[in-house]
């Protein structure tokens, strides 16, 4: 069991990454470019993460999935946005110079269809300065093997044995919630030589145009996200604890403080706000002040403690 830790206990380094609290984002649900834009240099100022975590970059550009890409839910998202983005050759002209410029630590996350397309990505992040680590999303199908890479122990072993001797920049795995047994999976990493892992990603859904019936979503399935997944991002983070001794990035459902210090309690040692960003642009800077209130307010270390199964 973990105990409940004191406000002063927040965690405030990761591999090695001093940060000024434990909130950061989801992959791709903060779109610190755009903000930028708009909020001018107030952003700076005010910025609600305590690092940044880059939307998915693969090898070649994408245009991601047709429209409609986006379904509500009363307690969350479904989103089929199919990962557009300007390829390595685009994020290294134009994204990379302004994202390096936000006042806090750049993690990359990188994506491809076979183990030779997630090392060039890593070979070249490995020689950026800007890049303070890279998470390796590995929710995708190899062509080469029809395997889901984060599905299955093997496949992201060998993944994670192919880019390690790449770079000495720190690796965190992202984990797919829609494997048999992710702590198979998250052990099979760290044993590989994963720094790092990070859970859950989004859980596939679909929805159903409420006249005709017709699949909504151009890409006809998508990734479900917010609060409705939240009790299994708390399930998923206690079993991977109690299976590694890597540090994890907890997230699924996180809207309060309440959210992020119950994925603490089961063994993150960070939590990163997705959906509920869509909603409030500086949640992350909420949650990390309501959760520091929390800790403030808690009883002595040890009195609470959180049990797993």
């Amino acid at each position: 069991m973990t105990p409940l830790a004191s406000a002063a206990d927040l965690p405030t380094s990761f591999c090695g990454i001093e940060l000024a609290h434990p909130i950061v984002n989801g992959s791709g649900t903060f779109d610190a470019i755009a903000a930028r834009r708009a909020f001018g240099p107030a952003l700076e100022e005010t910025f609600p993460f305590a690092a940044f975590v880059s939307k998915t970059v693969t090898l070649m550009p994408r245009q991601g999935n047709p429209p409609p890409r986006l379904w509500e839910l009363p307690g969350g998202l479904i989103n089929s946005i199919g990962l557009p983005n300007k390829g390595l050759a685009g994020y290294l002209t134009h994204d990379l110079p302004e994202l390096a410029a936000l006042p806090v630590p750049l993690i990359v996350n990188v994506m491809g269809f076979t183990r030779d397309e997630v090392a060039e990505l890593v070979r070249a992040f490995a020689e950026r300065e800007e890049v303070a680590a890279l998470e390796l999303n590995v929710s995708c199908p190899n062509v080469e093997t029809g395997l889901i890479m984060g599905a299955d122990p093997t496949e992201t072993a060998r993944l994670v044995e192919r880019v390690r001797p790449l770079t000495t920049k720190p690796l965190i795995v992202k984990l797919t919630p829609n494997a048999t047994d992710p702590g198979a999976v998250a052990a099979a990493a760290e044993a590989a030589g994963a720094d790092a892992l990070s859970l859950i990603n989004t859980i596939r859904g679909m929805a159903l145009h409420p006249r005709t019936g017709d699949q909504w979503l151009g890409g006809v399935t998508g990734g479900v996200s917010g609060a409705t997944v939240r009790a299994v991002a708390l399930a998923q983070v206690a079993d991977v604890a109690g299976r590694v001794r890597l540090p994890l990035v907890a997230m699924g459902g996180v809207q309060r403080g309440r959210d992020a210090d119950d994925l603490l309690r089961a063994g993150a040692t960070l939590v990163a706000v997705g959906t509920e960003s869509f909603r409030d642009p500086l949640a992350g800077a909420r949650i990390a002040a309501e959760l520091a209130g929390l800790r403030q307010e808690a009883p002595a270390p040890g009195a609470v403690a959180f049990h797993r199964p």
